[in-house]
């Protein structure tokens, strides 16, 4: 089967290479996948899970991408809740080979039944992106109706689900980007723009919960902007910043069915939109993915036509 790999970890996105590989084999609790689209988050090439596995062995050359949409085509000993035939999506393990392949043999809990009148490519953008924002609205949050969101990177694939997800739920929307992102954070719903480039970001006070995609410097600045008894969710990694009287969160997105199950409802009752902006071939995807191009959305890969 066709998969993009990587096997250099310096060598960043150029590395990635499109080889043959064998298909994967389901273990016990798996099933196998063929996979019509998949993610990719650039990030994926600092984690340590692409790297090695559980016990800190070397495991390249590794399959990138962690989300997927798909077809169940095998079950393995002792799998329960999915059929062969079935189209499903869902988060990939973060040791295992990953998505951006033909096939995948993932574990069947990871998944959520892809209800028919959605596509693939618009499942494929859902996991990660939906998920993060739902458990850091909703999990770690805990947003309430009535309350205010500094949503930063509004007009990003996770910003956009933050602001829709947050606006959703009864609160006050305050997304943040670079000034070209105004008017897609504004029409994602957010309530207003803060353009880290040229607004002071300190002439917003009085904030229940900023959501943090940055990190650094503006996550500092943010902190402070905190009421007390608020919340600092970040998806950076462990923080310094910690708001007066609130709470700091770090989390790493779990894979949760019936979380997917709420977010794809939204997708399609209209009440969630995704954000993709380029929609690619396996063939094509290298070649995307090391694109000088400023990204508009998520770009996702076309495994299959």
């Amino acid at each position: 089967m066709k998969a993009i790999v990587v096997t250099d970890q310096a060598a960043g996105t150029a590395g990635m290479k499109l080889v043959e590989r064998p298909e994967p084999q389901a273990a016990i609790n798996d099933v196998v996948v063929q996979v019509h689209a998949a993610g990719f988050v650039n990030t994926e090439l600092e984690w340590p899970s692409t790297w090695a596995d559980r016990a800190f062995r070397d495991r390249t050359p590794s399959i990138l991408g962690h989300e997927l949409a798909g077809v169940v085509t095998a079950l393995g000993y002792g799998t329960t809740g999915l059929s062969i035939g079935q189209r499903v999506f869902g988060i990939a393990d973060w040791h295992r080979d990953g998505t951006l392949a033909e096939y995948i043999a993932i574990e069947a809990r990871n998944l959520a039944p892809l209800p028919g009148d959605v596509e693939f490519t618009v499942g494929a953008s859902l996991p990660i992106s939906g998920l993060t924002a739902w458990q850091g609205l909703f999990q770690h949050g805990r947003l309430q109706a009535g309350q205010s969101v500094l949503a930063h990177g509004a007009a990003g694939a996770v910003g956009s689900m933050v602001t829709q997800l947050a606006r959703e739920a009864g609160a006050y929307v305050i997304g943040t980007g670079r000034s070209a992102d105004r008017q897609k954070a504004l029409d994602f719903g957010a309530n207003e723009f803060v353009d880290l480039e040229n607004d002071a970001l300190e002439d917003v006070r009085g904030i229940d919960l900023v959501f943090d995609v940055i990190g650094g410097d503006i996550q500092k600045r943010s902190a402070a902007l905190i009421r007390a008894g608020g919340t600092l969710v970040t998806v950076v990694g462990p923080t310094d910043a910690r708001p007066v009287d609130g709470l700091a969160v770090d989390f790493v997105v779990e894979s949760d069915r019936a979380q997917l199950s709420e977010i794809v409802q939204r997708v399609r009752d209209g009440r969630l939109r995704t954000n993709i902006g380029k929609v690619a071939t396996i063939d094509e995807a290298i070649a995307a993915f090391n694109s000088t191009e400023r990204r508009a959305g998520k770009t996702v890969i076309r495994v299959r036509p």
